[in-house]
């Protein structure tokens, strides 16, 4: 039979368009909208919906909405390594967009959609790029490894919970098929070789209930066409829907929803630990940022002291050769000097290493030109100083114990703040709900079972073998209608019993765990407490050390030129001036990083979206809500 007639028998009849026609024409819509999407559209639903459950769940958690973006591409890292021209292995490290794509790989994302660079921060050319410690604290919270790591586990249990809430969607499948057969066997007739056509279309529908029932329904289509022996066909329907009720074991929401209860946890807890981690990591950030200049600032001790002892020297060599001084004296200044210049190469090789070590916490390469502003420290000091009142009255030393700083509070109230914003210790106690969770499924995987099922049959399908009958009548009165009660006792629990015992010592770790961080909270709060204490008289004590080494000096110099101080009196009176330069900023560093480290451990440090730390400020316990 020619091509266009033997598609007009198989779609058309003596009545015009074969209604199999009309009937697949849903199935067509479904292969054509939901089976044919591109890989980028896949990945835009799945971005959309783990983003959508992170802002629900970030409104839940925390209270507040932000931002969320996985890492971009144009981080300041690349534009370093391109712009400075600095060394890479390969183009892995400037991004996974510049990657050579392997054979069939795939169109991920839509190229219109590709973000511009981050320009906040312009690097300069031929000059290091300064950072002030707001800017660090922003580009770590782009560039650094583990943070965007933090970030991609909330993504994954966003990802994970949809993938749980899908398990109590209608889910549907279609599927098609076409077939042609020339069988000479006589299998199908005694006739002679039957040349035929066949094709079918299921659509299959299923649906978990959140309380154990599930219910499955299916369409079948088939069309059966001989192009041989009369060219008859045969329109063949049926259809199928079954239930099925546990009564006993496994049955109830607290049951069957259980792993999408977990699902839905595990998201709060990994927002929970990215806040808990963006704390720490912006303190570890900010003390790294101002060891950094600390040590910058013994370079320039170091530098002074360095020129002041090599002048020191050529003055005693003058004095030496006019016979006013001795070789001896000129001798202990030379080795002063030597100790110096060794002490300056110390310190710099130390702040360089210091200086790339702080680069690679913020993501960026170790070798890039990067230099912090030194105001930073500068405003430090006169901001600590001034809330102790030493630049108005230098003599509080003297008196009693200095006054307490802005966070300094009782430890009881630190400790109650403490408990209540600490986000890790919510992680825990929430574990601590899923273990007692898990023993209530344990225990009901003990129960019998007890199922009820239904089933619902009706219609015919056809094939090339009965493609002479009538269509298929679908109709109910025809239908196969069965109804089962099934018990499984289950004699043998063992499996079930051990696993019952298990979760119950899961419990009783998961309290021993609550109760070892609990007291790990209440250790660390003390003993910042102290430090803060500790880091405040310390300032205090080394402010007017430094000012008694400076008065120092200049009356050893005076003394000297009146010929009532030795050579080694001056040189001893310079040291102890660095030493006491480089002790009180010892000092405000320690006592700021006290603080920070302090506003941890309570969990009132705030970091928005952008990395950047707002300080606590206690007024009463209920502004006490740094988490919230």
């Amino acid at each position: 039979m020619p091509s266009n007639e033997v598609q007009r028998g198989v779609f058309l009849d003596r009545r015009g368009i074969h209604p199999f026609f009309w009937l697949m024409i849903p199935f067509v819509l479904i292969f054509s909208g939901a089976g044919c999407k591109s890989t980028s559209q896949h990945l835009r639903d799945a971005d959309e919906a783990a983003l959508a459950i992170i802002r629900e769940k970030q409104e839940q958690a925390v209270g507040r909405h932000e931002g969320f973006d996985i890492r971009p591409e144009n981080i300041l890292r690349r534009r370093l390594l391109l712009d400075q021209a600095l060394p890479y292995s390969s183009e892995a490290s400037l991004g996974t967009d510049r990657l050579h794509p392997v054979e069939h790989w795939p169109e991920l994302y839509d190229k219109t959609r590709s973000r511009p660079p981050d320009t906040s921060i312009n690097i300069p050319i031929d000059k290091p790029l300064k950072l002030t410690l707001i800017q660090a604290l922003q580009v770590g919270a782009m560039n650094s490894s583990a943070y965007q790591s933090k970030k991609e586990d909330v993504f994954r249990a966003a990802l994970d919970l949809d993938l749980r809430r899908n398990d109590f969607k209608y889910i549907m499948e279609a599927k098609g098929d076409l077939s042609y057969t020339n069988d000479g066997s006589g299998s199908l007739t005694p006739k002679g070789t039957v040349r035929g056509i066949e094709i079918g279309g299921s659509l299959d529908v299923k649906k978990d209930l959140i309380h154990g029932a599930g219910i499955a329904a299916s369409l079948v289509l088939d069309l059966a066409k001989l192009l041989s022996h009369g060219m008859t066909s045969s329109l063949g329907i049926s259809a199928d829907t079954s239930i099925s009720i546990p009564l006993l074991r496994g049955s109830g929401r607290h049951i069957v929803a259980e792993p999408l209860t977990q699902a839905e946890r595990n998201v709060i807890y990994a927002i929970y630990e990215f806040e808990r981690f963006k704390k720490v990591f912006a303190v570890e950030i900010a003390g790294s940022y101002l060891s950094v200049l600390e040590q910058q600032e013994h370079v320039g001790n170091a530098t002074k002291n360095y020129n002041n002892l090599r002048e020191s020297t050529k003055r005693l060599r003058m004095l030496a050769n006019a016979g006013r001084s001795t070789e001896i004296e000129v001798d202990q200044a030379v080795q002063r000097e030597l100790a110096a210049r060794n002490r300056l190469v110390r310190e710099r090789e130390l702040y360089k290493g210091l200086l790339d070590a702080f680069k690679r916490d913020l993501g960026l390469p170790p070798d890039a030109a990067v230099e912090l502003d030194r105001s930073e420290i500068e405003g430090l000091i006169s901001k600590i100083l001034q809330e102790q009142g030493l630049r108005e009255d230098p003599e509080f030393i003297y008196k009693a114990e200095g006054k307490p700083g802005p966070l300094e509070m009782d430890a009881t109230k630190a400790i109650e703040i403490a408990l209540e914003n600490r986000l890790d210790l919510r992680i825990i106690e929430g574990k601590v709900l899923d273990a007692q969770r898990k023993v209530v499924v344990r225990a009901d995987a003990l129960r019998p079972e007890l199922t009820l099922f239904g089933k619902a049959e009706t219609g015919e399908g056809r094939s090339l073998a009965n493609a002479h009958m009538a269509d298929a009548d679908p109709g109910l009165d025809k239908g196969v209608y069965t109804g089962i009660l099934s018990l499984d006792l289950a004699l043998d629990r063992s499996g079930e019993r051990n696993e019952l015992r298990k979760a119950l010592l899961d419990l009783e770790k998961a309290v021993r765990d609550l109760q070892d961080l609990e007291d790990d909270i209440k250790l660390a709060v003390r003993n910042r407490l102290r430090d803060m204490l500790e880091a405040r008289e310390g300032l205090r004590i080394q402010y007017h050390a430094l000012a008694l080494a400076e008065k120092r000096v200049k009356s050893t110099d005076l003394f000297f030129r009146a010929g009532r101080a030795q050579v080694r009196d001056i040189l001893d009176a310079e040291e102890a001036l660095i030493n006491a330069r480089n002790a009180l900023m010892e000092a405000a560093v320690n006592y700021r990083v006290a603080e920070l480290e302090f506003q941890r451990e309570i969990g009132t440090l705030k970091i928005d979206e952008r990395g950047i730390m707002e300080d606590f400020v206690l007024i009463g316990k209920e502004d006490a809500k740094g988490d919230q």
